[in-house]
């Protein structure tokens, strides 16, 4: 079952004035039905999938990506726990601090490159 990703896929659209070419699922996203519902909104889904054959840890590709954008947005005090009353303080929160982030990494890359 894919519960909701056209309607996700809508609402990422709709946020991003449509600038989503691509997006990451697991294996939960699996099949021609989830491709076709985000398809519809001119998203290419990717599943991520496991190596038939795993022992132990395995990295699967471009998850560690928001394990890492977690980690960053987590060394911020104030998102550390849940002190905001309205869900939409926390949201604005949240875009700040990955504004910083990504204002941060475009500075040493532009310093690296002089």
């Amino acid at each position: 079952m894919h519960f909701g990703v056209e309607s996700l896929a809508e609402q990422v659209q709709q946020t991003t004035g449509d600038h989503v070419e691509l997006a990451y699922g697991d294996q939960g996203y699996t099949g021609e039905k989830a491709a076709q519902d985000v398809e519809k909104h001119g998203i290419a889904l990717e599943v991520v999938k496991l190596p038939q054959a795993k022992k132990g840890f395995v990295l699967l590709p471009r998850r560690w990506v928001v394990a890492r954008s977690f980690a960053w947005a987590s060394r911020f005090r104030r998102l550390a726990k849940d002190y905001e009353r309205l869900p939409g303080t926390l949201a604005t929160l949240h875009t700040m601090v990955f504004a910083m982030l990504m204002l941060a990494q475009m500075v040493a890359k532009l310093t690296a490159s002089a």
